[in-house]
């Protein structure tokens, strides 16, 4: 009987080829865990409720937590993301120099101080040299580099990432016990619970 081996052979359960998988604990083989698509989830969920807005899924967590619901077998799952990138501002080779004018000024400062610490004479002047040296080298930087765009990106920017419903989840076993509690706090949802 000849076994497989090679990066194109299958693991099969039981096989004794050390080859295809590595040995686990005590030096026994063993399969890996879950259903080999990740990491396990966990005990089963089950949804006890779906809020538009985070702050009325967080009030929902509160109000088990204050009732001593073990809230340590919830969670809160945004869905629906939406990625939204918010415009600042356009960006020129100015406004980029000024911007890393900025950030040198403050590696300076640090650079400085450190300096500063070991300087037997005027301190404060190798501060403000460091300062001063790091918001020059820090404008040309931010220059350069918004020059090597070559204008593609003359915008700044910041993203963040939106959902569109909060839902509440608790682990399959606690789900009764969760809305019994949540019966008392009357809340609209976006979705009936399951």
């Amino acid at each position: 009987m000849t076994s497989a081996s090679g990066p194109t052979a299958a693991w099969r359960p039981g096989a004794q080829n050390g080859n295809l998988l590595p040995a686990g604990p005590g030096g026994r083989l063993s399969a890996p865990a879950g259903d080999g698509h990740g990491p396990e989830s966990g005990p089963p969920t089950v949804t006890i409720g779906s809020y538009p807005d985070y702050p009325a899924a967080q009030r929902v967590v509160d109000h088990l937590a204050d009732n001593r619901f073990p809230v340590e077998h919830s969670a809160i799952v945004g869905t629906n993301l939406t990625l939204v990138e918010t415009v600042l501002g356009r960006m020129t080779t100015g406004r980029a120099a000024l911007l890393g004018a900025g950030t040198g000024a403050w590696f300076g400062l640090f650079i400085g101080l450190l300096f500063g610490i070991f300087t037997v004479g005027n301190w404060l002047a190798v501060i403000l040299v460091g300062l001063v040296i790091g918001a020059i080298w820090g404008a040309v930087f931010g220059a350069v580099a918004h020059a090597m765009t070559g204008g593609q990106r003359d915008f700044t920017s910041a993203s963040s990432l939106r959902a569109g419903q909060y839902a509440v989840i608790v682990d399959a076993q606690l789900a009764d016990q969760a809305r019994q509690v949540l019966a008392r706090l009357r809340m609209p949802q976006t979705a009936n619970a399951h």
